[in-house]
């Protein structure tokens, strides 16, 4: 991993952390009708209307922070791996499947050398259909 790839790393989760924390600063859509009705939660930290712009700005900007640092770490992904998609692995995985096992004949046997000697053969074994006495 590379002091690039650790730098993006490290803003992707900063990021991710910050999108949740001003996502969850914001009132949402209901928040203003329960304020009419008198509950006196409408106020907050910035005003009733500053907040808006700011947390909605911010939060736009960070989203498009997150979705860059998204792909840059998708393109270092695929630095690492070879490059190879779901279609060629499934295609490599049939031919290895559609391809024929090896039958016994077809497999080398070992050639004996002539310095060891052959291995003996036993003639005293009843043949198919002979009952040993």
């Amino acid at each position: 991993m590379t002091y690039i790839e650790s730098a993006v790393l490290v803003l992707h989760v900063l990021t991710a952390i910050a999108v949740c924390g001003f996502v969850l600063l914001q009132h949402g859509k209901g928040a203003d009708m329960g304020a009419a009705f008198g509950s006196g939660a409408s106020g907050s930290l910035f005003g009733s209307a500053g907040s808006a712009n700011f947390l909605s700005r911010t939060t736009a900007i960070l989203a498009t922070v997150f979705f860059f640092t998204s792909i840059a770490l998708t393109y270092f992904g695929t630095l690492h791996t070879g490059a190879q998609g779901l279609m060629e692995r499934a295609l490599q995985e049939q031919s290895q499947k559609a391809a024929p096992a090896p039958k016994a004949s077809d497999v080398p046997q070992p050639q004996s050398s002539g310095s060891a000697p052959a291995a003996p053969t036993d003639t005293s074994a009843p043949k198919s259909g002979e009952v040993p006495k």
